[in-house]
Formats: structure tokens, C-alpha cells, sequence
């Protein structure tokens, strides 16, 4: 599949909504089950993983490849969020390994193929 310059920055904005998802549900419901958080919470996360379940499968290309990439994507979200929310502190090497993880996967998905 050829990807045109609007159709990657669909793509991409897809699977950093996808991965904001992803991190958000599962931090939610961290916080639920590890840290005593209230269920509503546990409620909230479980409704981000289904629209993450949601916005993955809005992707143009099939399963697997789109699957692989989003790792990609959730691994950069997921080093920002660590950042952001301040629970540990991110180095060099967090940012090295989401800039190589998110070059992976826009190689996944957007390398033209024969």
C-alpha cells in the first residue's frame, strides 16, 4: 500500500491517539489496582482501551503490520507519559530508544513494498 503525505499524517496522528489510549487505560488502571484509586478510574481505563481497540483498527493497512508498528508508537507515548506524569525520571536513553522505536515503525508502515 502507497501512503501520500495526508494518508501517513492520518496514520501517524492515529497511532499517537491509539497509544494515548493504550498508556492512559493502562495507567488508570495501574492506579486502580496498584494504588488504591477509586473504581471509576478502573471504569475510565477500561473505556480508553476499548476506543484504543477503536482507533487501531481505523488504520489502512492489515493487522499484523499495523499491530507491529503501534509498539513503536506505544513505546515513545509511554516514555513521554513517564516524563510528563514525573513517576520516574526519563534519560537520554528513554528518548534514544522511542526516537529508534517510532523510526521503526513509520519504516513498518510506510516503506513502499512491490
Amino acid at each position: 500500500m502507497k501512503y501520500g503525505p495526508g494518508d501517513a499524517f492520518l496514520s501517524i496522528l492515529l497511532f499517537v491517539v491509539a497509544a494515548g489510549c493504550e498508556v492512559g487505560g493502562v495507567w488508570l488502571i495501574w492506579k486502580w489496582r496498584r494504588e488504591g484509586w477509586r473504581w471509576p478510574y478502573f471504569i475510565l481505563g477500561a473505556i480508553l482501551l476499548v476506543l484504543f481497540g477503536i482507533v487501531v483498527a481505523l488504520q489502512k493497512q492489515g493487522f499484523g503490520r499495523t499491530l507491529a508498528a503501534l509498539g513503536g508508537f506505544s513505546i515513545g507515548v509511554s516514555a513521554l507519559w513517564n516524563w510528563s506524569t514525573n513517576t520516574s525520571e526519563t534519560d537520554r536513553w528513554d528518548v534514544v530508544g522511542g526516537v529508534i522505536a517510532w523510526a521503526g515503525a513509520c519504516i513498518i508502515m510506510f516503506v513502499p513494498r512491490e
